[in-house]
């Protein structure tokens, strides 16, 4: 009996060594790929061509979205989806999948939003001991769920409250540090002070999303403030907003001068774009998809962002989240959106798609002025 329990107590020791091996292991794969990320992030910092993020968009720029972006070209820098930062919270585990599983090859930046001070340093301190090359924080989600708790686009009201975040957090963080911004809330009234508080806290990125809080996602970009914002801030600088095609985004970085763009609604209508404005700058021809490529992309999304078990009607809803997007580029009179708005099966769905999109006519994939406007929300 002695013995047997003596030979239960070797294997079990032999056992925690092996976990305990794993977990060291773990821990040096994840700091080796934190140093590449980090490495990768500081290449494209310092590099000559304009670099290209995806924007994070809640609920639709996700662990399976990216792996559909890797497979038409992709963007050079991913963003999370934001991590809510409140008191009480953890790290949102399908989140942290798109860092610990990031199927990109790409740098990462995890994103929070929040406002509690402690519980943001806390959030940072944690994102830090995984694969990440930075951390952001948003100020520009223009959701009211999330502006009315003075997180996101709804601290732009509190410069005061914005500088002493940014300050604890520039304490706390040892990696690159980043802010994603919107121009103001009700107007840019405060963007000059919002300007003066990123300059005095060494950020490493500022993206600039050149509209209000209150504009959300209206037609009109200010770029010109996000011009002032390349002048006056000593760190580089993304343009968003509106950067639907390779035309528009040259003329956004002429007029801007910024460092890069960040795209997001643009990227899920046409997700060969990231390719296509490196090609024009590395002096190829960009080339618009034909309908079947459009169709097909459609097909690879429906089938890579579907969760296991996920029911067919629900599958469909959670489809038209990006088909809000997509259908602003596949037709001028808004009829195919329309259509997908109301179909509720899976065959309905593919034939709206199959009659709008099977021809070899080039898709433009730029959104009609006069499609309907989206019923998503990004960040």
């Amino acid at each position: 009996m002695v013995e047997a329990l003596s030979g239960f107590g070797c294997q079990d020791a032999y056992l925690a060594c092996c976990l305990r091996n794993v977990v060291n292991l773990r821990v040096v794969l994840h700091n080796a790929d934190r140093v590449n990320s980090q490495a990768q992030f500081d290449e494209l910092l310092g590099g000559s061509e304009p670099f290209l993020a995806l924007a994070p968009m809640q609920d639709v720029t996700d662990l399976p979205f990216w792996r559909v972006m890797t497979r038409y070209g992709g963007a050079d820098l991913y963003f999370t989806e934001y991590f809510r930062v409140h008191e009480t919270s953890n790290l949102d585990r399908p989140i942290l999948r798109s860092i610990t599983e990031n199927p990109t090859g790409k740098p990462v930046i995890a994103q929070m939003i929040g406002n509690h001070i402690p519980s943001l340093v806390r959030t940072a301190r944690e994102l830090q001991q995984y694969p990440i090359a930075g951390i952001d924080l948003n100020l520009g989600c223009p959701a009211p769920v999330v502006y009315r708790k003075c997180a996101g686009g709804g601290l732009l009201r509190e410069p005061d409250r914005v500088n002493a975040i940014l300050g604890a957090l520039r304490d706390a963080i040892s990696i690159r540090f980043t802010v994603k911004t919107r121009i103001g809330f009700e107007s840019p009234k405060l963007y000059d002070d919002l300007l003066d508080i990123f300059s005095r806290h060494s950020l490493d990125l500022l993206t600039v999303h050149g509209r209000t809080v209150r504009e959300m996602y209206q037609p009109h970009v200010h770029y010109d403030l996000i011009a002032r914002a390349v002048e006056s801030v000593p760190c580089p600088v993304l343009a968003n907003g509106n950067v639907d095609s390779v035309e528009r985004a040259r003329e956004i970085l002429e007029t801007t001068r910024a460092r890069g763009l960040m795209i997001g609604r643009g990227a899920v209508r046409n997700p060969w774009l990231f390719r296509q404005i490196h090609q024009s700058y590395r002096g190829g021809e960009p080339s618009a998809p034909s309908g079947f490529q459009v169709l097909d992309y459609i097909r690879d999304l429906f089938a890579t962002v579907r969760p296991l078990g996920i029911a067919e009607a629900a599958h469909i809803q959670k489809m038209k989240k990006y088909m809000n997007f997509i259908g602003e580029g596949v037709e001028q009179t808004g009829q195919f959106l329309h259509q997908i708005r109301r179909v509720s099966t899976e065959a309905e769905f593919f034939r709206v798609c199959e009659e709008f999109l099977s021809h070899d006519r080039p898709v433009a994939l730029r959104a009609f002025s006069s499609a309907p406007r989206p019923e998503s929300v990004a960040s």
